[in-house]
């Protein structure tokens, strides 16, 4: 129970991490120990008491209920990775000491039916028009303070949602934003795919993670093709559930769904559902489902224009590295083996997702001063003379010096210009010592002399990922930077690495080396001649191709694409 915690999950104080060492209390009431600003949750509405078997949550008699996967509850024993709700406030109690674990790690399977519904629907213009709209007639002050606090949540929510630019980053801010402004337990991201328009499902998040979702494809093929917004509560309508307690026992849902549209584009749907007569949605719910949806999709089209122009910049990488790959024929598959490394290295060092997309870049440029430099001495197969050397050696100057004018290279000159410095100041261009050289150099430092140990050349034939460790960390203090060398031992001992190795499926049956990069891919047994593979370290598409009983793989023409 000693490192036993729990998670803030929604809203402004997502992130918080409370450690359950005493009695955490929740409510509006500022003693409380998380204190909630949502008029659904009372001035002390529940507590969560550490105990021997476990977890309590108690609800302390609270107007709008405590709830736990969807049902109300008054005394809970919680288990490691449930979730618990209070007003729109959602929470997870967690067991030991790991704090990564989120709803979004196991993901709900959603499931589309074509049930019927009844429900009502009104054309999204008009309420998000009337929304923004002054009250008509004389409207009292009550009124008119509400539809301020309203416009100002909104407003907050539109510049939160709009200060991301990466899609994945993009449906978390939008699920958050819902998740505060409407009694949501569930909510669904489905956007139109590009070939037939048909809607998938591009995030999800639950109150109840790993449960299976359901939506229904009437209502949300209703708000997507004709643009209207959806509210259903089937249980207010049934007359088996006049009590409404016993709607809390059936677990029977309402429901929103809002289009996404940019300027008359419409990308998709949103769409959410609640359980319990106590969080029903209503048309003020609507409204502001409504608003949102709004803001979200200019985010969502903004954020897919970046990820095809950062598509379209990972292609002109590709490019130049092949090039690189192509003239060094010596080193094939070098530069792909390097950003694979240095990626790996880097999740172990928990560098964020922009950070690892960065590195990812880096790695793939890291060489590319080699254009500068002779054939000759790229393709001689003996040791390099003493001169022959000093012109190998411009390379990471070169290669600075071709990203320097671009504004969205520049970021990646550190992989390419420091990347042969010494941690002793022995190396070059410029003998910088310890902490003086950029980690991005160190990083691929490491990478590179992994790879240039465990990689086969025509000349001599490579060393254990075993012996190649050993060598690396003599070199801590010396070569390499600690911190960056333990990294890359943590990540081969827990196989982050072993198929990005040349030779590390050159021994099975069921194997053919890439005609590009040369590193053994394991083929699948179902794969046969003709089937096409990708490799994991060029990500170049092969065909499987067999002669004399032996398989070799043949390189898909660009012009058909690259995985």
């Amino acid at each position: 129970m000693a490192n036993d915690s729990i998670v803030v999950l929604t809203g402004s104080r997502k992130g918080e991490v409370h450690p359950l060492d005493r009695e955490i209390s929740f409510g509006r009431s500022p003693d409380n120990t998380i204190q909630m600003d949502d008029m659904q949750v009372s001035r002390r509405h529940a507590v969560v008491i550490p105990e021997k078997e476990g977890a309590l949550l108690r609800d302390l008699g609270s107007g709008n209920g405590t709830f736990v996967n969807g049902q109300r509850v008054l005394e809970h024993l919680l288990q490691d990775g449930e979730v618990f709700m209070m007003g729109r406030q959602q929470f997870q109690f967690r067991e030991g000491s790991e704090t990564t674990r989120s709803p979004k790690d196991t993901p709900s399977k959603i499931i589309q039916s074509d049930r019927e519904e009844s429900f009502e629907s009104s054309d999204a213009r008009n309420i998000y028009q009337t929304f923004f709209s002054a009250p008509k007639g004389s409207a009292s002050e009550h009124d008119l303070r509400e539809m301020q606090q309203r416009l100002a949540a909104v407003y907050a929510a539109n510049q939160a949602i709009a200060s991301e630019h990466h899609l994945s980053r993009v449906f978390d801010r939008v699920m958050d934003q819902v998740f505060m402004l409407v009694p949501a337990h569930n909510g669904v991201i489905l956007l139109a795919s590009g070939k037939d328009g048909a809607l998938e499902a591009a995030y999800s998040r639950s109150g109840m993670p790993g449960a299976d979702l359901h939506i229904s494809n009437t209502i949300v093929r209703q708000a997507y093709e004709k643009g209207v917004a959806v509210i259903t509560c089937n249980a207010m309508d049934d007359s088996r559930f006049k009590a409404g307690a016993s709607i809390i026992a059936e677990n029977i849902a309402s429901a929103m769904c809002a289009p996404l549209t940019h300027q008359d584009e419409r990308l998709g749907v949103i769409y959410v559902d609640n359980h319990g007569v106590f969080d029903a949605f209503t048309n003020s719910d609507l409204e502001l489902l409504v608003a949102l949806a709004g803001a979200s999709a200019t985010a969502i089209r903004n954020a897919q224009y970046v990820r095809q122009l950062e598509q379209s910049y990972q292609d002109t990488l590709v490019v130049l590295a092949n090039a690189i790959e192509l003239r060094d024929h010596y080193t094939v598959g070098h530069t792909w083996r390097v950003t694979n490394f240095a990626e790996a290295i880097a999740q172990e060092l928990g560098w964020d997702e922009e950070k690892l997309r960065e590195v990812h870049m880096g790695g793939v440029l890291h060489d590319v001063g080699k254009i500068a430099v002779d054939n000759a001495i790229l393709g001689k197969p003996s040791a390099l003379t003493d001169e022959e050397f000093e012109q190998m050696k411009v390379h990471p100057e070169r290669g600075a010096d071709l990203l320097r004018d671009v504004k969205f290279l520049q970021p990646l000159i550190p992989y390419c210009l420091y990347h042969h410095e010494r941690w002793d100041g022995a190396g070059y261009p410029f003998g910088l010592k310890g902490e003086q050289i950029p980690v991005e150099g160190r990083l691929i430092a490491v990478a590179d002399a992994f790879d240039a140990m465990t990689s086969t050349r025509p000349y001599r034939k490579g060393m254990s990922k075993e012996d190649a460790l050993e060598r690396i960390r003599k070199g801590i203090g010396v070569q390499f930077d600690g911190a960056i060398v333990e990294a890359l031992v943590s990540a081969v001992g827990n196989g982050r690495i072993d198929e990005i190795l040349q030779d590390y499926f050159k021994n099975e049956a069921h194997s053919i080396a890439c005609p590009f990069c040369s590193t053994f891919i394991r083929l699948p047994e179902e794969q046969g001649v003709g089937s096409e593979v990708v490799c994991k370290v060029c990500h170049r598409k092969i065909v499987i191709r067999e002669n004399d009983g032996l398989f070799y793989g043949e390189l898909v023409p660009a012009a058909s694409g690259r995985a």
